[in-house]
């Protein structure tokens, strides 16, 4: 059987003009997505504009050309509200208040402050009064010294003429200690606390302004790997507590939300 000639398609040299077409369509919808984004519609920018401006307090445009950017960002800064500070002056007076008290008892306490038995400090918190308790206590002990009397009365003639709060902290250094009054350290803190406290009260001071409170060997203000330091440690701090004047805020009860 003879075999069937194969004949060849010419070539078509104008194929180059659909890939051409393609192209410009393409191009063509490109050009005109983009013209579409760049056009300005003034009527909605207008309303966009307005809504903005009254939100921070501008002068609403009603009509007419659009606003200048830069103006209107000048508006709203210079008509935002200015924040003043919170009133200084209760903070200023508090402080006052607190540093005459300090320098009271500083008076009172002169001879014994040079003698490193008191220390007296003042921080936010209000005034410390820092008592080595080997003047107030016998070792192990918590009766009150004779010769302690006549210092805590002199700092009482300073308290009971204050209205804050005071609170009276025991600390211990960190050697147990065991017998029949004191099972550890921490019913001697408390107890040696409480003749400080009883003592201010007998002498004039509100025992609604006082509180006692045994530390224990907490808090140390010095090495207990030392005589010195155990030393500083065995110490009664009395506090004449700040109070800042500010108004009571009600903390409203919110429901659990149901799972």
């Amino acid at each position: 059987m003879a075999r069937k000639k194969y004949h060849e398609e010419p070539d078509n040299h104008d194929r180059w003009l659909v890939s051409y077409a393609d192209f410009m369509t393409l191009l063509f919808a490109f050009f005109v997505v983009m013209y579409a984004i760049s056009s300005l519609n003034e009527g909605k920018y207008r309303v966009l504009s307005n809504s903005l401006t009254g939100a921070f307090g501008t002068v609403l445009v009603a009509g007419g050309d659009i606003p200048d950017i830069k103006k209107s960002q000048n508006s709203v800064i210079n008509l935002l509200p200015i924040v003043k500070p919170k009133n200084a002056e209760p903070l200023r007076r508090e402080r006052e208040k607190m540093t005459n008290v300090a320098r009271d008892i500083l008076t009172v306490l002169e001879p014994l402050v040079r003698e490193g038995k008191v220390r007296v400090t003042q921080t936010s918190r209000g005034v410390a009064i820092e008592i080595n308790a080997s003047l107030l206590f016998a070792q192990g002990d918590a009766k009150l010294n004779l010769d302690s009397i006549q210092a805590l009365r002199a700092i009482a003639e300073v308290l009971k003429i204050d209205n804050h709060a005071i609170q009276v902290e025991g600390f211990t250094d960190n050697l147990p200690i065991k017998n029949s009054t004191f099972p550890s350290n921490w019913e001697l803190s408390a107890v040696r606390a409480s003749s400080v406290a009883r003592l201010f009260m007998e002498n004039g001071v509100d025992e609604n302004r006082i509180t006692a409170v045994g530390q224990g060997p907490k808090s140390p203000v010095g090495s207990n790997d030392s005589v010195e330091g155990r030393a500083r440690n065995r110490r009664v701090t009395v506090t004449i507590l700040s109070v800042l004047p500010e108004s009571p805020i009600d903390i409203p009860v919110t429901p659990n939300p149901k799972p």
